[in-house]
């Protein structure tokens, strides 16, 4: 099994290669490398004793993709290539609309021009509408996102079900990504972000070093128990594992389906702040800072099809995913470079 990897020196793309070469299957990576660290492939190479091949180029350049189907021919695509803050998206909608749309567009254009037509694409729970009732089936409403981020997953699955609708010989898995925080085990991959971070976790860990003064809690009014945003968060490697599971059912089955990928259970940010103090025995000061634009209250899912149907489910406990962040961020205080 050949499976191409767009976006794979990234977060979630590093650890799912991990994944997917400790089960033998072959790994070849393509990754612009705006968001993610070419270190990462040595460290992936590390943790399985397998190297995986490496292109350096955007998926929107359509003949130096091209090129690489030229030289191997792939069994599947999982697709992670995207910029990913909800908050920059909201400052810089059309950045997100041209990189995120045209990427698909083109790696789905490439693809069918080479035979290769089974694709796992990176979505996300912001595909899923403001006023649904929690917690988020597959089946709940989606569309009216709450901000570009969110329509640039929403209209990628669009893509991906037209072009299934049209040509029967495609098999598309939409994986629905809740909140991914934690890191491998080894403490040898894990989130690095560029600049502040946008994301809760990597911000507690930095705090946690000392390269943050203090931790910035964004609303306090929300209507939640304790007044912050409560998301599903959910350990990277079990992130990682569902991808393995969807590469199975993605090649017995054509058509189009959706999987959310969490474990069912919201906790808001002072939880997080509070299960992080004490896993690592470390205090984390915070404050209260305004309310971030496209931010919900509250979001959870409801994993249960992903359970029956792919026979997945995550394992890591809220500690795990605390502890192995902070083991990354100790042992890589600042982040791939040292």
């Amino acid at each position: 099994m050949k499976v191409l990897v767009t976006g794979g020196m990234g977060y979630i793309g590093s650890h799912t290669c991990v994944e997917l070469l400790e089960r033998g299957m072959d790994v070849v990576i393509v990754d612009n490398l705006c968001n993610s660290k070419a270190q990462a492939r040595e460290r992936v190479a590390a943790i399985t004793g397998k190297s995986p091949l490496f292109y350096q180029l955007d998926v929107r350049d359509v003949e130096a993709l091209a090129a690489v189907f030229r030289i191997h021919t792939f069994d599947c695509v999982i697709h992670f290539a995207g910029l990913k803050a909800v908050g920059e998206s909201v400052e810089k909608p059309l950045l997100y609309y041209d990189n995120n749309l045209n990427a698909t567009i083109n790696l789905c254009r490439v693809m069918d021009r080479f035979g290769c037509r089974n694709i796992i694409f990176s979505s996300s729970a912001t595909v899923y509408s403001p006023d649904n009732q929690l917690p988020l089936t597959e089946q709940s409403r989606v569309g009216d996102c709450s901000n570009p981020y969110g329509w640039t997953k929403y209209m990628g699955e669009q893509i991906l079900r037209s072009m299934a609708q049209a040509d029967p010989r495609w098999s598309v898995v939409l994986l629905r990504y809740f909140n991914p925080v934690g890191a491998h085990e080894s403490g040898d991959i894990g989130e690095d972000p560029r600049g502040i971070p946008n994301n809760l976790m990597p911000y507690i860990s930095q705090v946690a070093i000392g390269r943050r003064e203090r931790l910035s809690v964004f609303g306090d009014d929300y209507p939640t128990p304790d007044g912050t945003g409560v998301r599903d968060y959910i350990h990277v490697v079990d992130l990682a594992r569902g991808h393995v599971a969807a590469i199975d059912y993605l090649m017995s089955h054509k058509g189009t389906e959706a999987f959310n990928l969490g474990t069912g259970v919201g906790y808001s940010v002072l939880d997080m702040v509070k299960a992080f103090e004490t896993a690592n025995h470390i205090e984390i000061p915070y404050q209260i800072a305004p309310r971030r634009a496209g931010d919900l209250p509250e979001v959870y899912a409801d994993p249960s099809k992903s359970a029956e149907i792919l026979g997945w489910t995550a394992q890591h406990t809220l500690e795990d995913m605390c502890r192995d962040s902070f083991r990354w961020q100790s042992k890589n205080p600042q982040g791939y470079d040292g």
